[in-house]
């Protein structure tokens, strides 16, 4: 997606990935097949480059701020990465930075977590390495210590949740700021990833605004240009409470590529380019679905129901270019567009009846 948004722009891109013919490799002028975590493959490929980019925080920061040092701009800034990378030292960030976050414990492993059993309930997430709600297990009591990681983590105090809903943030290098307005994050509870969102979010005006100045405060204090999904817990006492921040597009910003005048991809490519940032109004209220492979199929991809989901007004299919399906697995989006949320999810009960992501 970011690099539909490149063709827009006078530009030539180069994409770094594993695995052989990935999406990407399709729409790149240059694409070069290697480990992200690797020193020596990530810093040469950052030779071949002006400004560097990430698409997941699981990269090699060291090679990032080699190539810093010797005049590639890496946006954000490797330092974030370093930050962002490691939940606990993300928790800390907040703490340190007088930003509102839930209650946590550090942990080294699994009989740490047994020690702290006045704490439950609570997640447990991997420091590092979880990935779309891979890495976080709830433990509500004693019961569920077996569920505990036993390597370094965070012990987060569940708390009581009214909404969960992000803020999209872009920052270039000349120190402009854009916000878009909060947008509301439902989740699958099965594979805790979003299922589907809403924008503008359903919540007061003043909620808005606090969540967009929280949001803007965590931006500031990270102290680099980039894009940023700022998520947070909205509590049943009212309370706003950062969960986690992505230095990157999110697909809890997916549905601004036709719900806002400028896309996060669109801001993207502004910030790499140091240009001025676009408008985050709202052309129409959205709601966006993820499509995810379904339970029991695994194989090359099929997009059952699909024809009947392409006739339908205000509704735009965005397919990931991903051959195998496995359950859980994003495989696309769908945006729809209407005047009222009434309207949004009446369609979108109507789309999640009609498509399915299966296997031939």
């Amino acid at each position: 997606m970011l690099l539909q948004s490149a063709a827009n722009y006078h530009v030539e891109t180069f994409v770094l990935e594993s695995g052989k013919n990935p999406p990407a490799s399709s729409l790149c002028h240059y694409f070069i097949e290697g480990d992200i975590r690797d020193y020596d493959t990530v810093y040469n490929f950052g030779k071949k480059v002006d400004v560097l980019t990430i698409e997941i925080e699981n990269v090699n920061v060291d090679a990032l701020y080699t190539l810093e040092t010797e005049g590639v701009r890496v946006i954000p800034k490797p330092k974030v990465l370093h930050t962002i990378k490691d939940k606990g030292l993300q928790k800390d960030f907040y703490v340190l930075s007088n930003i509102p976050t839930s209650d946590y414990l550090l942990t080294n492993g699994k009989e740490d977590v047994k020690q702290h059993i006045s704490f439950l309930p609570a997640a447990h997430k991997l420091r590092t390495g979880g990935y779309d709600g891979k890495g976080v297990s709830i433990l509500k009591s004693a019961d569920d210590l077996g569920k505990a990681f036993d390597a370094p983590g965070v012990l987060e105090k569940l708390v009581e949740i009214d909404k969960e809903i992000a803020v999209m943030v872009a920052k270039n290098e000349n120190g402009e700021i854009a916000v878009y307005p909060p947008t509301e994050m439902i989740f699958d509870p099965k594979y805790n990833l979003v299922d589907s969102l809403i924008s503008p979010a359903s919540i007061t005006e003043a909620q808005a605004k606090e969540a967009q100045e929280v949001a803007k405060k965590v931006v500031d204090a990270l102290d680099s240009p980039g894009v940023f999904a700022v998520e947070m817990f909205l509590d049943k006492a009212g309370n706003i409470l950062v969960n986690e921040t992505a230095p990157r597009a999110h697909n809890s910003g997916h549905q601004s590529i036709e719900g806002n005048y400028s896309s996060q991809y669109d801001m993207q490519m502004r910030v790499l380019q140091n240009l001025p940032l676009g408008s985050t109004d709202t052309i129409l209220p959205s709601l966006m679905l993820n499509l995810i492979g379904e339970e029991n199929y695994s194989g090359p991809v099929k997009y059952q129901g699909l024809p009947e989901v392409l006739q339908m007004k205000g509704v735009y299919v965005h397919l990931y270019g991903k051959h195998e399906t496995k359950p859980g697995r994003k495989m696309g989006h769908i945006t729809i567009l209407a005047e009222n949320k009434t309207e949004l999810l009446e369609k979108a009960e109507v789309i999640k009846n009609i498509i399915k992501v299966i296997s031939y």
